[in-house]
C-alpha cells in the first residue's frame, strides 16, 4: 500500500522535528519546506497527498502561497495554521477552500486526527462499510428471503440502495457480493409482482401511478395548498438519493416514500396513468381521443394536460391547471424567468423534465455515451452533474417562491439489462425489448411474468387474445432470427417497461 505523502511548510520548521518523528511512526512520509516559494515546487514536483501550511511567513505569505498552490493543484487539501485568531484571516482562508483551520499550539493529535480525515478519511470510512456489510450480510440475505409485501420490499431496496453509497469506494469483490444481494432482491420481487400484482392493483393501501393525483394532489388542494407536481422522467430512487443533498441545500424536504409504477413501465402507460388517475384500460375506455394505441406512431404522452383537466372534471372541481414539458436547459430557463415576470395563476402547475429520459436512450444508441455512463456509479454521477448545472434547481425554487408546495417524483425507473431472452412475435407485436403485448407470443413461461388477461390488470388489449409478458430482473427480449444483434446492441443498457425493484419502486418527494 502507497505510504501517504505530507507537505509540511513553516518558516520554523526546525522547531517542528518531533511531529515530523511522530507522523512518521504513524506511517505518513513528510517532506518540509521554510517558505512559501519551495512549497509551491514541492507540490508540483512531489504530489503530495496533504499540504500543512504556516499563515504566517515572510517572503511569501501562506494565503499567497495557499492562492499559487490552488492554482496550480485544485485538488490538493490544503490546511491552514496560525497564531492569529482574527476573523477576515480565517474567512479569506476559507474562501480560498482550504481542508481544514488550525489554531497553534497545534498538538500531535490534532494533526493526526486532521490527517486521518482527510487524507485516509476515505480508506478508514471504506473499511468501515465493508466491516459492516459484511457483518450484515447474512442477516440481510434472510430478510431478502423473507420479503412478501410491499413494504418490505420497500425497505430491502433503501438498503440496497443504502449500500451501494456506502460501498462505492470500498474493495471490487463487496460490489460483487452487493450486486448479487440486488440480484437476488429482484428474483423474489418478480416472484412476489407475478402472486400479488392485481391484489396490489385493488388494495387501497398500496400507492400506484393511477391514485397520486387523488391521494397526493387532492388533500392538499382541499388544504388551500398549490400544488407543482414534478414529473422527472426515468428517475430512479438511487438518483433521487444522489441529488438529494443538492436540493437540501436550498429547499426543505418535508416528507419522503416510494409509490408501485404500474406495468408496464413505460411513458405511454405509467405516465398517462399518473397524469389521468385512471388505469390505461380505463383511459381507452372514457377517452378514446385521448389514447394512443401501441401500434400508432404518435407521441404516446401527447395528451397529459388534457387528461389532467379530465381528472378534476370528474372530482367536479373547478382548478386552473398548467402544463410544462422541458427537453432542454433553455427552455428551463426561459419558463423560470416567464414566472418570474408573470407569476403563475394555476392552482397545479405540473412539469415534465425529460432529461434522464434522454439520458439513458442516448446512451443506448451512441457508444460515447455508453463511456461516460459504463456503469451504475457513473450514470448516477452523470445525473447528479446534470442536476448540478441545470436550471432545474433554479425553476424549483422560482415556485416554491410562488408559495407552490412540490410533489417531486417520476413515472418509473430503470434498469440495467444484461440476460437476452428469447421471444417469438407476429409482426404487430410492440418493440419494447422489456414488455411485450401481442396475441402470437411464443416464449419460455418460466423466464417472464405474463399476465393473459390484460383487463384483469387494467391493460387494453389490442386483441381479444392479446395478452402481456414482461422481462424480469436484468433480462430483456430478443428475437431469434435476430437474436446476436439484439443481444449485442442491447446487452448493458438501461431500458425500462419490465418488472424490478429500480423500475417499479419509485421516489415521491414533497418541497417545502
Amino acid at each position: 500500500m502507497r505510504i501517504p505523502l505530507v507537505l509540511w511548510a513553516d518558516d520554523e520548521i526546525d522547531l517542528l522535528k518531533p511531529y515530523m518523528i511522530f507522523l512518521e511512526q504513524k506511517g505518513y512520509e513528510v517532506i518540509t519546506s521554510n517558505n512559501g516559494r519551495d512549497a509551491v515546487e514541492l507540490v508540483i514536483k512531489r504530489n503530495p497527498d496533504i499540504v500543512f501550511l504556516d499563515e504566517n511567513m515572510p517572503g511569501l505569505s501562506g494565503l499567497e502561497t495557499l492562492q499559487i498552490i490552488k492554482e496550480r493543484r485544485p485538488d490538493v487539501p490544503v490546511v491552514m495554521i496560525t497564531k492569529s485568531e482574527e476573523e477576515h484571516i480565517m474567512e479569506e482562508a476559507i474562501g480560498s477552500k482550504i481542508a481544514d483551520y488550525l489554531i497553534k499550539p497545534v498538538n500531535p493529535n490534532q494533526i493526526l486526527l486532521t490527517l486521518k480525515k482527510h487524507v485516509s478519511g476515505k480508506e478508514l470510512v471504506s473499511q468501515h462499510s465493508t466491516a459492516s456489510y459484511r457483518e450484515e450480510f447474512s442477516d440481510f440475505s434472510y430478510v431478502i428471503s423473507q420479503a412478501a409485501s410491499f413494504d418490505e420490499f420497500c425497505d430491502v431496496y433503501r438498503n440496497l440502495v443504502r449500500w451501494s453509497f456506502e460501498l462505492a469506494d470500498a474493495d471490487p469483490s463487496m460490489r460483487e457480493l452487493l450486486a448479487t444481494q440486488y440480484s437476488d432482491a429482484n428474483k423474489e420481487f418478480a416472484r412476489v409482482v407475478r402472486r400479488d400484482y392485481k391484489a396490489w392493483l385493488d388494495s387501497e393501501n398500496i400507492l400506484m401511478s393511477h391514485r397520486i393525483l387523488r391521494t397526493q394532489v387532492l388533500p392538499r388542494l382541499n388544504n388551500e395548498e398549490k400544488v407543482a407536481l414534478i414529473v422527472i422522467d426515468n428517475f430512479r430512487y438511487d438518483q433521487w438519493r444522489a441529488v438529494q443533498s443538492i436540493i437540501t441545500q436550498k429547499l426543505r424536504i418535508a416528507s419522503e416514500k416510494m409509490y408501485c409504477a404500474i406495468l408496464p413501465t413505460s411513458t405511454q402507460y405509467a405516465r398517462n396513468s399518473i397524469f389521468s388517475g385512471l388505469m390505461p384500460l380505463q383511459i381507452q375506455q372514457r377517452y378514446p381521443q385521448l389514447w394512443v394505441d401501441e401500434g400508432d406512431e404518435d407521441s404516446k404522452n401527447q395528451f397529459e394536460h388534457q387528461l389532467l383537466d379530465a381528472f378534476f372534471e370528474r372530482q367536479r372541481r373547478q382548478i386552473s391547471t398548467a402544463y410544462y414539458k422541458v427537453n432542454e436547459s433553455a427552455f428551463c430557463e426561459r419558463i423560470t424567468e416567464n414566472f418570474r415576470r408573470k407569476p403563475l395563476q394555476a392552482n397545479v402547475v405540473a412539469v415534465v423534465i425529460n432529461f434522464i429520459d434522454m439520458l439513458s436512450h442516448s446512451r443506448t444508441e451512441s457508444q460515447m455515451m455508453r463511456e461516460l455512463a459504463k456503469d451504475e456509479p457513473a450514470y448516477l454521477s452523470l445525473t447528479k452533474s446534470w442536476f448540478e448545472h441545470s436550471p432545474t434547481l433554479a425553476l424549483f425554487e422560482e415556485l416554491r417562491r410562488q408559495g407552490y408546495t412540490l410533489l417531486l417524483t417520476t413515472d418509473h425507473g430503470t434498469k440495467r439489462v444484461q440476460n437476452p431472452v428469447k421471444v417469438i412475435g407476429d409482426r404487430n407485436t410492440n418493440v419494447n425489448i422489456r414488455y411485450k403485448v401481442g396475441k402470437s407470443l411464443d416464449y419460455n413461461a418460466k423466464e417472464v411474468i405474463a399476465f393473459t388477461q390484460p383487463n384483469n390488470i387494467g391493460l387494453p388489449a389490442p386483441n381479444i387474445s392479446s395478452h402481456y409478458i414482461f422481462a424480469q430482473d436484468r433480462d430483456f427480449f430478443a428475437y431469434p432470427n435476430n437474436y446476436n444483434y439484439y443481444a449485442s446492441f442491447f446487452r448493458d443498457t438501461f431500458q425500462h417497461g419490465g418488472v424490478s425493484l429500480e423500475e417499479m419502486l419509485v421516489p415521491l418527494v414533497e418541497i417545502k
